[in-house]
């Protein structure tokens, strides 16, 4: 799951001032502020890997709750001049960090990061939530959580209802009844923290506490009574309004390489002395890595910024002879780093630019071979330069490295020529050694080498502004891509010494994900056929259902209206039909939500309808009709790229398309999978581990319980619910089969008590009641966790089965809530990694005995534990009859590994 994160930097900015209001430097300038807040971006971007960041600041200037309410903050002051002095820095140094920064006008950070969070939640991410503002405990979520780096404090579901006494779902009812004097909003007089929770417990929402306000006695009661007028504006104001139409997307949040230049500048003039040091003498413990130019800025764009008292040696490479020369070069050479720039980042469709070469440190050559702007030096042609190259680059002795060298194999593929002699990969040795790390080149050089190397952004520019590679100036290009070949060289020299003194490491690097690189080349580029048609059918019943939904939801209304429209529908249903108004937005109408529709959903039809088009209409546009938009003209079929080095546990991930994430919890989720097909004289062929992390659970604890039951073929759920129920195997209720299922996974996943009785829908005794009994029925389990955390402890890390390290920097925190999610961690990790080498090591023995066998049978996708292949029906029988024993014989564990077979034109039918 992908995680966004994002920094309510207003909250911090106030916060930090106050802290360190004496925080100055020489020139007796503020820099508390600056400070404090960088500190905990510092904090936050170690601490959280996230796909996607944003710091959110308030916007200048009135908003559109000083039009609800005109005393709306009116008692704070201006901004002190000390503060204000530093907003600038802070900005400047936020952005030269790389992280994505929003200020939208009109509205507060809150508003903006709510409304990243809604996306978020539409996009199925989790979302980590920095803030010091109790108001936004109303966006908690079980995949929203909230951090304050300043206190420590961790606030999920379960958190908010300890500290405030109500759930996140009830936040907003409760800041309005007790009011928020941050902001100048009064609440009802004389009510608190205590009588706001017990109202809300007795009545269950502000709501219903207001339709019975007359039972309330006393001088509180005639309090609420007087003030329940006031408490829709109340509401509506500390409502966090979460539909701000934004200038970005989620996916233009991830976070950009940092301008270490620039950022070393801002330290100097700040005298933040600590941080420059580590910025500019990054020297790790193995030395002789050199250094980042202290003196920032002192060369001009282009110059050689990455050293220091280095001469580089970079060729341009235009003429015949000098092509010659390095060809000869290349073949003397024991191995090259290679590298190519190209007309885009679609692996199937980008065509060469150019190709950068480096043999030895610090010397390199670029050779341009389609740069086209006005003035651009004439290039050697691209059809000779490949004819001369392709006895090297297809020559598998002739060894090559690069950094994510399955892109460069796609390229030179799209030219005719075969990508050979691939020894060594940068990306993929940095993700065995530190698969909690950036892996991106520029990552890499300044952590392992101190170096700060070219940006693609320096070159190219940002936004509308960027320019293809094919317009940069060939000098310009030359400096960047020779560079680059020349870092990525150095960074081989630097990293793989490290893996191959270990010989665990050196396993999981040589024979599993080299090889594992060459086959998913060979899965993208196979590609797996559509069936457009049917997927035009489905996308027309799909239209055609929504159609007749919404002629159905006209009935109900007595009148026709837009179910697009928040508008139309607002006015349906809480003005034409009465329904109750269960929620306000911030503007102070009625919310139409999904959480809203889904609880008027239970008592009237109408919401039912909606909801039920509001999912089709997602299906619709987002997979009926835009998978034929993502099918390649020349083969018929869609190409997703399988990333390498995200997961942290060694899992791949699949995007454009995702084909992880295709939705099969309805049946028309489910027929998008039929659209997915074998082409003419083939079927499609599913190889699904059964149950392997739970197998995997057995083997690693040596549970005695658990070893017997998956050894002796006995439904591992139905075992667990008679060792947990003190029932017979065949007494086992469905019920007690479906608990036993949640407790078997939820428990090797860190499930807490609180999390068992929610997803169980019983109180928190009994949840920990059926823990206990697990554990003592399963006590090799209970010994395994006990000593997967004590080990964990002591060496920041744990293993999986084949010497994968999962990195635990968080195991040993001082914080109790991140300290006890790294031992979550430390348990599940060892789990889901080894499955992950599992199933790596399934796609090798596969791939070499279709290989071996000159069969036609293709591997065409990989989906976490299972593997589908496109077989000719002659070679069907053969396929079933050798893939479970394939697939079960590459990892000896204690306890059998089951793969289950299917077949079918379809991959639905085969799934």
């Amino acid at each position: 799951m992908e995680t966004l994160l994002l920094v309510d930097g207003s909250s911090y900015l106030y916060r930090a001032f106050h802290a360190l209001p004496d925080f100055r430097n020489r020139n007796n300038e503020p820099t508390g502020a600056v400070y404090g807040v960088l500190n905990m971006l510092r904090r936050l971007h170690k601490d959280y890997q996230a796909d996607y960041s944003a710091c959110v600041f308030d916007a200048k200037g009135k908003t559109f709750r000083d039009d609800l309410y005109a005393q709306y903050k009116s008692h704070r002051p201006p901004m002190p001049d000390d503060l204000a002095a530093q907003i600038d820095p802070l900005n400047e140094c936020i952005k030269a960090m790389g992280w994505p920064m929003l200020i939208v006008e009109g509205v507060e950070a809150d508003d903006v990061i709510g409304t990243l969070v809604k996306q978020a939640e539409r996009e199925n991410m989790r979302c980590i939530i920095s803030t010091g503002d109790k108001d936004i405990a109303q966006l908690v979520t079980p995949q929203v959580t909230l951090v304050n780096t300043m206190t420590n404090e961790r606030l999920d579901e379960a958190a908010v209802r300890t500290k405030f006494g109500v759930t996140p779902a009830r936040m907003l009812d409760y800041l309005a009844l007790v009011g928020d004097a941050t902001d100048n909003i009064p609440g009802v007089d004389k009510v608190g923290p205590k009588t706001a929770v017990k109202w809300l417990t007795q009545y269950g929402n502000l709501d219903n506490l207001v339709l019975h306000a007359n039972e309330i006695g006393g001088a509180v009661g005639e309090n609420l009574r007087k003030a329940l007028d006031w408490l829709s504006v109340s509401r509506g104001l500390l409502a966090i309004k979460c539909d701000v139409p934004l200038p970005v997307s989620l996916h233009d949040l991830a976070l950009q390489p940092q301008d270490t230049a620039k950022l070393a500048e801002l330290y100097e003039r700040l005298e933040f002395k600590t941080w420059l040091r580590e910025l500019t003498q990054e020297a790790d413990a193995k030395g002789g890595r050199g250094s980042i130019v202290s003196a920032p800025g002192a060369q001009e764009p282009g110059a050689d910024r990455g050293y220091q008292d280095v001469t580089r040696d970079y060729h341009v490479i235009l003429t015949p002879a000098q092509l010659d020369d390095w060809i000869e070069r290349l073949h003397a050479a024991s191995v090259v780093s290679l590298d190519t720039e190209t007309t885009g980042l679609d692996p199937m469709q980008a065509q060469l630019v150019g190709i950068a070469f480096s043999i030895k440190a610090h010397q390199g050559a670029y050779l341009p071979l389609a740069h086209c702007y006005a003035g651009a030096p004439l290039q050697l042609p691209v059809a000779m330069v490949l004819d001369k190259l392709k006895p090297w680059l297809t020559d598998a002795s002739r060894l090559k490295l690069g950094q994510n060298l399955k892109y460069d194999k796609h390229i030179f593929a799209n030219h005719g020529i075969e990508l050979n002699g691939i020894a060594h990969d940068t990306l993929l040795q940095s993700y065995v050694l530190e698969s909690h790390r950036a892996h991106d080149m520029d990552s890499l050089a300044l952590r392992h080498l101190g170096v700060r190397a070219i940006s693609y952004d320096e070159v190219t520019g940002k936004g509308a502004s960027r320019i293809c590679f094919d317009q940069v100036d060939v000098g310009r290009a030359s400096q960047y891509a020779a560079e680059d070949a020349d870092i990525t060289l150095q960074l081989h020299r630097c990293l793989y010494p490290e893996i191959a003194e270990d010989k665990k490491l050196d396993y999981v690097y040589r024979e599993l994900e080299m090889p594992v690189m060459e086959i998913l080349f060979e899965i993208e580029r196979k590609g797996v056929l559509l069936d457009l048609q049917l997927l035009a059918v489905q996308s027309r019943e799909l239209g055609e259902k929504m159609l007749a939904l919404e002629d159905r939801a006209c009935t109900i209304a007595g009148q026709p209206f837009n179910l697009n429209s928040t508008k139309q529908i607002q006015e349906v249903l809480f003005e034409r039909l009465k329904l109750p108004v269960l929620k306000k937005t911030p503007g102070g109408v009625p919310s139409t939500d999904e959480d809203v529709l889904q609880r008027l959903a239970l008592d009237y039809p109408l919401a039912k309808i909606l909801l039920d088009y509001r999912g089709l209409a997602k299906l619709k546009s987002t997979y009926t009709d835009k998978l034929p938009r993502m099918v390649d003209a020349a083969t018929g079929r869609v190409h997703t790229n399988y990333a390498q080095a995200v997961a942290v546990t060694g899992r791949l991930a699949s995007n454009e398309p995702n084909l992880q994430n295709i939705p099969v919890r309805t049946a028309e989720g489910r027929r998008i999978r039929e659209a997915f097909i074998a082409s003419p004289g083939n079927c499609l062929v599913s190889a699904d581990y059964s149950q392997i992390e739970l197998r995997i659970m057995a083997h690693i604890s040596q549970d005695a319980g658990l070893l017997q039951a998956f050894a002796a073929g006995e439904d591992i759920h139905r075992a667990t619910a008679s060792e947990v129920f003190g029932v017979s195997l065949e007494m086992v209720s469905g019920e007690q089969r479906r608990y036993a299922k949640i407790i078997n996974f939820g428990l090797i996943y860190g499930m807490s008590e609180f999390g068992l009785a929610s997803q169980l829908g019983i109180d928190r005794a009994a949840a920990r009641a059926y823990m206990d009994r697990y554990f003592a029925r399963y006590p090799g389990v209970a010994s395994y966790m006990k000593n997967t955390r004590e080990a964990a402890r002591e060496t920041g890390r744990v293993e999986t089965v084949f010497g994968r390290r999962l990195w635990l920097p968080e195991i040993n925190s001082s914080n109790g809530m991140r300290r006890q999610a790294a031992e979550r961690a430390a348990i599940n990790a060892p789990m889901q990694g080894t499955a992950a080498d599992i199933i790596k090591l399934a796609m090798i023995a596969v791939h070499g005995w279709l290989a071996h066998g000159n069969l036609r049978t293709k591997l065409i996708m990989q989906v976490h534990d299972e593997l589908v292949l496109e077989v000719p029906d002659d070679e069907l029988e053969m396929v079933k009859y050798r893939l479970p024993k394939l697939m079960g014989d590459v990892a000896k564990l204690d306890v059998p590994l089951l793969v289950e077979v299917g077949v079918g034109p379809n991959w639905e039918q085969a799934h």
